[in-house]
């Protein structure tokens, strides 16, 4: 529709016309308003009726054919609906355009209101999905992500190394020990609190303090790290109970039923021996039988095997059901509160216990190590005690940001990542995943115990 004159356009009177002749725009209007004049009474009179603002510009759009002109007209008016209706049929008693024959044969009329309402409804409907959508979550979810928030909130920092841990710590008689600040966020969101951190593969002396008061299960993710891990802590501090991931996952990957069935799946470090024991924990067994205590000298038995300082068992060691803070949010059935004890098995033989030969170090000295720029380092000061990590290209552009839990996944399928920069702790699987990739700069807020480093590869933490 074009221009009009009037502040409100209530209908539109769309008309086609047909005319003998060639003529112009012009000679329409004219014949429109002359041939209408006293036609109906000057209260529809059409100059009338525009100079008054009840009617806007009428609209008349030409093109010749075979020596004739067809067209249309518009009207727009802001008369009721009534007078519309009969200035619309007064347009058709125009029969000549000049010198010219016409016929005008009035279409349709349009209520424009109709038409804003329509579009009115249109975009509200589009609006309130949107709304109900993206805007507003469910009443559960709600609940879901404060509860989570609060929990993720809840992490410490324990002792003067600044561990990641759990609130609950330092109260707890039982603690859980695990490799790293995201498995302590992961067991945070499962209601497990008393979870603490070691945060690279070096023990430090207030966690070994620590363990020699409470009850300990070393949790530690299901691949060769987790071993070497064992070992580590093992020569240092006092561990009870030993639990493994499935075989291939990491404990922050863990879901709720897997985390409560790999603490249910949990043996006394006495029967815990590297891939032994977590074939063990994966086999169809009965969690939480109990057993005959350990004899006190076992444990020095062991050590003295493994070349390692004696530390006396507490007395009356058990394989016990799961600490009572673990089991808080999942209670045991009454039928598993009542197994009898079973006989302990034989012990292991001491070959078991042996260290096995650590794995060849590849030698780098002779491949030139990448340079690393201020620009990365800032950015891990940047993201520490977030959870998050980025990825740069050669150029140290950013690819992408990332939360710490899904970067596995995520350097599976990207391609062109050159530096990997993260709020964690560098693990093997890591190192042979970037070096699968081709990433050649790894930097987190710790490296744990990296016994292959492939040649050309930057390993680092925060200076």
């Amino acid at each position: 529709m074009g221009k009009t004159y009037i502040d409100t356009v209530k209908y539109v009177v769309y008309s086609e016309v047909e005319i003998g002749g060639m003529i112009e725009k012009p000679d329409v209007v004219g014949a429109l308003f002359g041939q209408t004049e006293g036609l109906l009474g000057d209260e529809l009179d059409l100059r009338e009726l525009q100079k008054n603002g009840r009617i806007g510009r009428i609209e008349v759009d030409l093109h010749a054919r075979a020596g004739k002109t067809q067209g249309t007209i518009q009207l727009p008016s802001s008369l009721d609906m009534v007078e519309t209706c009969i200035l619309a049929a007064a347009l058709e008693t125009v029969d000549r355009v000049g010198p010219y024959t016409a016929s005008i044969k009035v279409q349709k009329i349009e209520d424009t209101r109709s038409v804003k309402r329509k579009t009115v409804v249109d975009r509200a409907k589009f609006l309130l999905k949107n709304l109900l959508v993206t805007e507003i979550p469910e009443s559960g979810e709600i609940s879901e992500l404060v509860r989570a928030e609060v929990r993720v909130s809840e992490i410490l920092e324990f002792g003067p190394d600044k561990l990641p841990a759990g609130p609950g710590v330092q109260d707890a008689n039982e603690i859980l020990v695990v490799e790293g600040r995201a498995d302590v966020l992961n067991l945070l969101k499962n209601n497990m609190d008393n979870a603490v951190a070691i945060g690279g593969a070096n023990v430090p002396k207030s966690l070994a303090a620590l363990c020699k008061q409470k009850e300990v299960t070393l949790f530690l993710d299901g691949d060769r790290g987790g071993d070497i891990i064992m070992k580590e802590i093992m020569s240092i501090a006092e561990v009870d109970y030993v639990a493994r991931a499935p075989a291939g996952k990491e404990v922050e990957e863990l879901s709720r039923k897997e985390l409560i069935k790999a603490l249910r799946s949990r043996v006394p470090v006495e029967q815990s021996d590297g891939e032994a024991s977590r074939q063990e924990s994966e086999s169809s067994r009965a969690p939480f039988r109990l057993r005959e205590p350990v004899r006190p000298s076992l444990r020095s038995e062991v050590r003295s095997m493994m070349g390692q300082p004696h530390v006396a068992a507490p007395a009356q060691r058990m394989a016990a059901p799961m600490p009572s803070r673990m089991m808080s949010s999942s209670p045991l059935s009454p039928a598993s509160q009542h197994v009898q004890a079973q006989p302990m098995q034989q012990a292991v033989a001491p070959a078991a216990f042996q260290r096995p030969a650590p794995a060849p170090i590849i030698p780098t000295a002779q491949v030139a190590m990448p340079s690393v720029s201020d620009e990365l380092y800032a950015s891990l000061a940047e993201l520490e005690n977030t959870a998050r990590a980025k990825l740069y290209d050669e150029g140290n552009a950013l690819k992408s940001e990332i939360l710490v839990k899904d970067i596995l996944p995520s350097l599976e399928s990207a391609s062109g990542v050159h530096s990997v920069v993260f709020d964690g702790v560098v693990t093997q699987r890591l190192v042979d995943l970037a070096a699968k990739k081709g990433i050649k700069i790894l930097l987190g807020v710790k490296v744990g115990n990296i016994f292959n480093r492939p040649p050309g590869m930057f390993i680092g933490a925060k200076k």
